[in-house]
């Protein structure tokens, strides 16, 4: 409605003087000339407010347009109008970043954001402290070009943000760093990077702590063994009382013992991280091998175990660590099943993988339980565990395996189904074996 006003008044003024100048001619007995006076001094006075907007727009700092009356000043006000909202909203941005940014600052990680090809917008202040990272001077650079560490070279040519890149800091090496990229928009990344040097070292502790006392263990418990077994040599001294509670004894020794020699094997697969030891692992061979040992396990259930193998392809990898997953798995599954059942165990290729399962017809295990079993010492039923010898750190051993070999491990189970233990291994961990 204002508009329209204004247009109304504009070209209702505008008539107004163009009568009076045209009655001025007439008057005078010249209306051309009336006419050309009229056209000059309207077009000098919106030249001379055009000079004054310009000047206003690229010369005076004030923030105020200049004063006019007429059409020119609803232009000013309708100029000053638009430039007052322009500037409250960008006060608002900035106040929005400045929160951004504060927050930013008092985070406890390094914060980086980053565009598409990894160049560096802008950071926090503890990104210098952990980074080495100058917001001053390595804006536009490439994150890769400040950070070099061949991991992280590796990782930013993986592009798998779903698990993190560990290096130690670049300024500092008692820091290690863990670092996660978020992408986030269609152009942008969030960097972070953490400090978990005090994780590390806790979990450095816990695994001294655990290969410590189980290396404490083995001695008592071998001396324990050995007087037991030298007691259970006299059978005829003693009653069966007595005979019973030795049996009892040395079956629980013998329990102590799988489980220390378990935890020892967990450390020792924990520490085990470099992967420039890995060597060519005959898989098929191995796989024989563990059926073979197996049968003496199986003597009392009587099993029937059968096996698809691919004998022509092989693994790069550790060989203890990759027998020690695969016994788990079968163990665990002849300890689990009923006697009679029927497990069957495949080394094969199943599209760009490797596949390694064991799949059995026990009782099965519920959906609430399968994400939680790598994690150690948790077992399904507590009771059944102790009674099949379990110690709920089988498949913790064999998760750090997988995470030496680049594998990851899939569980198909349902309650009174059976359960399969799938172990896919990365095509690029995959060697052909000579015939």
């Amino acid at each position: 409605m204002h508009f329209k006003s204004m247009i109304q008044t504009l070209f209702l003024k505008l008539g107004t003087w163009l009568v009076l100048s045209i009655l001025v001619g007439y008057l005078l007995g010249s209306v051309w000339a009336a006419l050309a006076l009229f056209s000059l001094t309207i077009l000098g006075w919106h030249y001379k407010h055009i000079y004054e907007l310009i000047n206003w727009i690229w010369q005076s700092k004030a923030i105020s347009p200049p004063q006019a009356d007429g059409v020119w000043g609803d232009i000013y006000n309708g100029l000053y109008r638009q430039t007052k909202k322009h500037r409250q909203k960008q006060k608002r941005l900035n106040d929005k970043l400045r929160q951004f940014r504060d927050g930013a600052e008092a985070l406890p990680d390094a914060a980086l954001v980053l565009f598409k090809d990894f160049t560096i917008q802008w950071g926090n202040k503890k990104a210098q402290k952990l980074l080495g990272v100058r917001t001053s001077g390595d804006i536009g650079q490439r994150i890769d070009n400040l950070i070099r560490f061949p991991e992280f070279s590796r990782y930013l040519d993986a592009q798998n943000w779903d698990i993190p890149c560990h290096i130690v800091s670049p300024l500092n090496n008692n820091i290690h760093l863990e670092l996660r990229f978020m992408p986030y928009g269609t152009e942008h990344f969030l960097f972070i990077a953490r400090d978990v040097s005090k994780i590390r070292r806790l979990e450095e502790m816990r695994r001294d702590f655990v290969a410590n006392v189980s290396h404490e263990l083995k001695t008592p418990l071998t001396v324990v063994r050995g007087y037991v077994e030298m007691i259970q040599m006299e059978k005829e001294a003693f009653n069966p009382h007595w005979q019973k509670t030795f049996a009892t004894i040395e079956s629980q020794v013998s329990r102590m013992d799988r489980l220390v020699e378990q935890l020892l094997v967990l450390s020792r697969t924990e520490i085990n991280i470099d992967n420039h030891d890995q060597q060519l692992v005959n898989v098929p061979e191995l796989v024989e091998d563990l059926i073979e040992d197996s049968q003496w396990l199986n003597s009392e259930k009587k099993h029937t175990i059968t096996s698809e193998i691919d004998s022509s392809i092989g693994l790069l990898g550790f060989d203890t660590e990759l027998k020690s997953a695969f016994s788990n798995l079968l163990s665990n599954a002849i300890g689990y099943t009923s006697a009679n059942g029927h497990i069957h165990i495949t080394w094969k290729k199943e599209g760009n993988k490797m596949k390694y399962s064991v799949k059995d017809d026990g009782p099965g295990i519920g959906k609430k339980h399968i994400n939680r079993l790598t994690e150690r010492f948790y077992r399904v039923d507590k009771s059944r565990s102790r009674d099949t010898g379990g110690s709920g750190l089988g498949l913790a051993i064999v998760k750090h395996v997988l995470n030496h070999h680049h594998a990851e491990l899939k569980i198909n189970s349902e309650l009174e189904q059976g359960s399969e233990f799938i172990i896919y291994f990365d095509a690029k961990t995959m060697v052909s074996l000579p015939n």
